[in-house]
């Protein structure tokens, strides 16, 4: 059996039309995503982008990814990506064991994030694996026009919070039946830590890719 990357992009942003074509360092922000696929090619057997659009199934072709055209039921704003991720499944003929999920709006990963994690998952057997960020906010409730803190007490330093983490969307590696029964985390799903300024980037608004932009170019220059 396969292990595949599976890159889901629609084509009706509403906050960034057209943000998965829009050139992010000279490339289109789906081409980043394959790219990385392609890097990571003893592990990845085949590369899908799955899309509605014309002009991204273009760019995907392009850039060396197979394309499973998007039934338009499935591509609806309030539609789940696992629903996207089964139908490139179903479309295929043949088995997949692992897929590899790389959503193209998380453009910037560390370059041997895929090979580590996959590594672990492998070794210590995992249905799936979900990367994590640390954050360092602090959090609270307003309850009838009064701020309760949620994870923290008044006064104390940022430094000292109880570790909260955040989904940062950078990988997700998942058993193909989990996906087919309608899930991409397991409720055993491991939560591999990433501490690096790429998990910050998830790219929706025009901020949000000028902010990828602006780490792209410190990371360059350093």
């Amino acid at each position: 059996m396969k292990n595949i990357a599976i890159i889901p992009a629609r084509g009706g942003s509403k906050r960034l039309p057209g943000k998965n074509i829009k050139n992010l360092n000279g490339l289109p922000l789906i081409a980043h995503s394959i790219l990385y696929a392609k890097k990571n090619l003893d592990i990845i057997d085949e590369i899908y982008v799955t899309t509605d659009d014309l002009d991204i199934k273009k760019i995907a072709i392009k850039y060396g990814a197979k394309v499973i055209d998007r039934p338009q039921n499935l591509s609806q704003d309030l539609e789940p990506t696992v629903t996207a991720l089964a139908h490139v499944l179903l479309s295929i003929d043949y088995e997949v064991d692992t897929v590899i999920l790389l959503q193209p709006t998380n453009p910037l990963r560390p370059e041997k994030l895929l090979s580590e994690a996959y590594e672990l998952f492998e070794k210590e057997k995992y249905t799936s694996l979900f990367t994590v960020t640390r954050n360092y906010q602090k959090f609270g409730k307003i309850l009838k026009n009064q701020f309760l803190p949620f994870n923290y007490e008044v006064g104390q330093r940022s430094q000292d919070l109880e570790p909260i983490f955040f989904e940062n969307g950078l990988l997700y590696i998942t058993k193909s039946e989990l996906i087919l029964n309608n899930s991409i985390i397991s409720k055993s799903a491991f939560p591999y830590i990433v501490e690096h300024s790429f998990a910050e980037i998830d790219i929706d608004t025009i901020e949000d890719f000028e902010y990828a932009e602006y780490i792209i170019n410190k990371t360059n220059a350093n």
